[in-house]
């Protein structure tokens, strides 16, 4: 935040298109920047525009859907308390979608974390996430055993938490589909893992 403003990269209304809450429809705010280089990145962190926490929750408001998601880049480096009691108060649930590397403000209903080869062993300890989002890269690796959690999922994230492994998106068709096969063949010999799709891309939405 800079001179009491948040860096907001975009705002745009659509469906949730991964993950627990595929297909609820949602208000999304992307922040500007990250800690982190993915080479896969789709998002251009330099691009942004600056807003107040009034304006964004009015800007939110005056939609009808009453779920936000709160993405980046990574949000953590930006979202502060009093904006998360501000979009409470105007009776949003609040969906975070971040890369766990960095703590974020309490009373967030819903955390989604999706790691990106930083560690981030202490999530279960800071209270979230409620959903772990993992991308398989087709790289051959287990994706799973190269996590940077440090141990046994459960015991790294806590008991309850949803997971989901999601193909990563390569821009090559012929390439995705081998990830996706991959990735669904992972899924079925390991059922505590859901398979997550971007079914926003598959709509042709936003």
């Amino acid at each position: 935040m800079v001179n009491g403003e948040m860096r907001i990269n975009e705002t745009f209304l659509s469906l949730q298109g991964e993950g627990h809450f595929t297909g609820t429809p949602a208000f999304f705010l992307r922040l500007s920047g990250c800690n982190l280089q993915c080479p896969f990145c789709d998002t251009n962190h330099k691009s942004f525009t600056e807003m107040s926490e009034d304006e964004i929750v009015q800007e939110a408001s005056r939609h009808k859907p009453r779920h936000i998601v709160i993405t980046g880049g990574e949000p953590a480096l930006q979202l502060t308390s009093s904006l998360v009691d501000k979009l409470h108060e105007a009776g949003f649930f609040i969906q975070v979608e971040t890369n766990g590397s960095l703590p974020l403000p309490e009373g967030i209903d819903w955390v989604t974390c999706s790691p990106k080869g930083t560690p981030c062993p202490s999530l279960k300890e800071r209270g979230y996430p409620h959903e772990l989002k993992v991308l398989y890269m087709g790289d051959g690796t287990d994706p799973i055993k190269s996590l940077p959690l440090g141990g046994d999922l459960e015991e790294a994230l806590g008991a309850g938490v949803r997971l989901f492994l999601q193909p990563l998106d390569t821009g090559n068709a012929e390439r995705n589909h081998i990830i996706l096969r991959d990735t669904i063949a992972y899924v079925m010999q390991h059922p505590k893992w859901s398979l997550s799709l971007q079914t926003h891309k598959l709509l042709g939405i936003k």
